[in-house]
């Protein structure tokens, strides 16, 4: 593939990648272009995922592999996983005499799902290696995906000696309860206190410059013909509903003020750049009826869909391209 062809609908150029942060959304969209190109192949996500390193995670990495045991290294994961590239949320269970680490991937649109499953799985087993060091049992570990056989054999050599079990209801990482609290070898309080400071001001630093409302904007684009409802989102971005109202309000605005506007400049760009039919649209922007999405576009704008519909590419590779959408000016 050309860098042409994998950065299609980012809004990125080769030489932004030298210094930018990369949105969801955006990456979403190189995923779909790679997909596209060569199809749904298993094993790709783990092609992905072995080019991640402990440096891939920047200074969150370097916070977990300083941690003084399992249970801090997973609370710190779990603290300041945005600034990772992980679209699994991850969450810790205890039940028993076992850890469970879940893998929850529902949030992460369904075309693109098996792909950063094993993606993220595959950068955590890189990693994994150096966080635990040479005497981690892992004749003791278990692996339960979601995925199907042929995803699972594509991920079992990302993690020697453990059994690795397909289709099952979640993905799960299962370990003794005891080894939460094992010291790890690489353990160092004072890097990881100083680590998880850096953690904290880059996080508040990036939230400030994208405002609740980017990050709710972002959540909503991931997947436009799913859009989450209030508490929905609420909780895939840590926020209680209520909080998530007030800080939208400061920002002179409201979820469903946001809603509105994403799905109005999603449609905008579609109908005018894609070539997309009007029906074609309102199925991407979750309308189960053309007619709820005309009524709707007339409302937003003053005028039907059609009129701002561009015929079809003549050429089908220029329409394989995802619109880069334009907010109004102002809009944050």
């Amino acid at each position: 593939m050309t860098e042409r062809d994998c950065l299609r609908g980012t809004g990125l150029s080769p030489a932004d990648l030298a210094d930018c942060t990369v949105e969801a959304r955006q990456e979403l969209a190189v995923a779909r272009n790679l997909i596209g190109h060569v199809g749904r192949l298993p094993g790709l996500g783990v092609q992905a995922g072995l080019r991640y390193t402990l440096g891939s995670a920047g200074i969150l990495g370097f916070a977990v592999l300083a941690s003084p045991t399992m249970r801090a290294a997973i609370t710190v994961t779990l603290r300041y996983l945005a600034l990772s590239s992980a679209f699994v949320h991850i969450a810790l269970e205890e039940v028993g005499d076992r850890a469970l680490i879940v893998f929850e991937d529902s949030d992460i649109p369904p075309d693109v799902r098996s792909f950063f499953v094993e993606r993220d799985l595959a950068a955590i087993g890189q990693i994994m290696p150096l966080l635990l060091g040479d005497g981690f049992p892992w004749q003791d570990v278990a692996l339960e995906l979601r995925l199907d056989a042929a995803h699972r054999q594509a991920l079992s050599a990302m993690f020697p000696g453990v059994e690795v079990t397909p289709a099952r209801p979640r993905n799960v990482f299962s370990a003794p309860r005891v080894l939460l609290d094992r010291a790890l070898p690489q353990a160092d309080p004072d890097t990881a206190r100083l680590c998880e400071q850096q953690c904290h001001d880059l996080l508040d630093r990036r939230q400030q410059r994208r405002g609740t409302a980017g990050m709710v904007r972002s959540l909503l684009l991931s997947d436009p013909a799913n859009m989450p409802s209030m508490d929905a989102a609420a909780q895939r971005l840590r926020l209680d509903p209520r909080t998530l109202h007030r800080h939208l309000a400061r920002e002179s605005t409201s979820y469903r003020a946001l809603t509105t506007e994403t799905r109005e400049a999603l449609a905008t760009e579609l109908l005018s750049t894609t070539g997309l039919t009007v029906a074609e649209v309102a199925h991407r922007l979750g309308y189960s009826e053309v007619a709820a999405f005309s009524r709707a576009y007339k409302r937003w704008t003053g005028a039907p869909p059609s009129t701002h519909r561009r015929p079809r590419y003549s050429d089908p590779e220029e329409a394989r391209g995802t619109a880069l959408i334009r907010f109004p000016a102002g809009s944050r």
